[in-house]
């Protein structure tokens, strides 16, 4: 099993905590995190892992730190 720190940005905290650790099994992805979170593809706009871009289908590894960004508005 892995550790990996997960930290929601924006309209992503509603009815979640802000920042959590959670538990994947060895060979987890990025779209793991968001099928056990209930966030849709379309709301994770930008995905960082520590601090680097990163795509759903990245393996995580322990003690990674996932930020996930919903899609920014202009005016």
């Amino acid at each position: 099993m892995i550790h990996v720190k997960i930290r929601l940005f924006a309209t992503l905290r509603e009815n979640r905590d802000k920042e959590t650790v959670i538990e994947l099994s060895e060979g987890a992805a990025v779209k793991d995190i968001l099928e056990r979170l209930d966030i849709s593809r379309e709301d994770a706009a930008i995905i960082l892992i520590n601090g680097r871009g990163a795509k759903l289908d990245r393996i995580l590894e322990d003690n990674d730190i996932v930020s996930i960004f919903p899609p920014l508005g202009g005016g």
